[in-house]
């Protein structure tokens, strides 16, 4: 992926190296109880800062920093420019229909993260906040998407980004919200079916933001092959496969392999986003 030397999103969050703030000395209490000792220290003629740092209650120290390898400073601007060519490419698409696209915020995090759905943790991978608008990833996802998943690649990578950026057009065009409240009138088996529709529909919406990063000349030989080896990597089926030795189709919410797979081609050749009318199709 030809991706060295363009323009990077300034719509990041980078959270990486935040740590919270730890107090020092002892706790005693706090409140009405520091409010009393630093009365009895003025009067006895003591610098209340002694007892503010005491109480814990005076200046904090920051929490050491986690630190940032080179590579993983690349990755970072790597996701900047990914995201950068997303919000080109759907901002001039909104903008051909008569539309303004609101871009979203991505955030970078270690570990855990504050977000408007719940804490965010690694574990859960890349992943859409439709409250907050926000996209959140931890780079370590993918060295877990090589490894882990077979399926390396710096295209692979954007393929996760765009297909989160995906999610985000469903909010903007109302989709997300359509399906939370049909989830919430159906069976778990119906609303799950409803959910693999959904993330079908951001694969194909990925799909199309490759198909416009082709045409700007900014894929390399290989990379479709990436991206699509990411689809079917994480397919469920793929995936209940890999951890448990069997397959659960009424518990899908992604989609099979072969389905993520296809519906990334379909965004793909097309460029289309009426192609992507996953909740429409007879056949999935």
């Amino acid at each position: 992926m030809r991706w060295k030397g363009r323009r990077q999103s300034t719509n990041v969050d980078d959270r990486r190296r935040a740590g919270g703030r730890r107090a020092g000395g002892l706790k005693l209490g706090g409140g009405i109880g520091t409010i009393v000792l630093v009365l009895v220290a003025m009067y006895f003629g003591i610098d209340p800062q002694v007892v503010l740092q005491a109480t814990g209650g005076g200046a904090t120290a920051p929490a050491p920093q986690r630190p940032i390898s080179a590579a993983e400073e690349e990755r970072a601007a790597f996701t900047r420019v990914v995201l950068a060519e997303t919000e080109d490419v759907w901002n001039a698409i909104f903008a051909a229909g008569g539309e303004n696209y609101a871009e979203p915020t991505l955030v970078l995090f270690s570990g855990s993260t504050p977000t408007a759905c719940g804490y965010g943790q690694a574990a859960m991978g890349p992943f859409y906040c439709p409250a907050d608008r926000q996209v959140y990833i931890d780079l370590s996802f993918f060295d877990q998407l090589a490894r882990r998943f077979g399926a390396p690649g710096d295209f692979a990578q954007a393929y996760v980004i765009a297909h989160e950026v995906g999610h985000h057009l469903q909010t903007l065009l109302g989709i997300s919200q359509q399906v939370h409240s049909q989830r919430r009138a159906v069976s778990e088996a119906e609303g799950n079916r409803l959910s693999v529709r959904q993330e079908l529909q951001a694969d194909c919406f990925a799909g199309i933001w490759a198909h416009h990063a082709e045409r700007a000349r900014l894929l390399e030989a290989g990379d479709i092959e990436e991206a699509l080896r990411a689809a079917s990597a994480i397919g469920d089926d793929t995936l209940q496969r890999r951890s448990s030795g069997r397959v659960v189709p009424e518990s899908f919410t992604h989609g099979t392999s072969e389905q993520r797979v296809r519906w990334f081609r379909r965004g793909f050749d097309s460029g289309n986003m009426n192609e992507c009318d996953s909740f429409s199709a007879r056949s999935l």
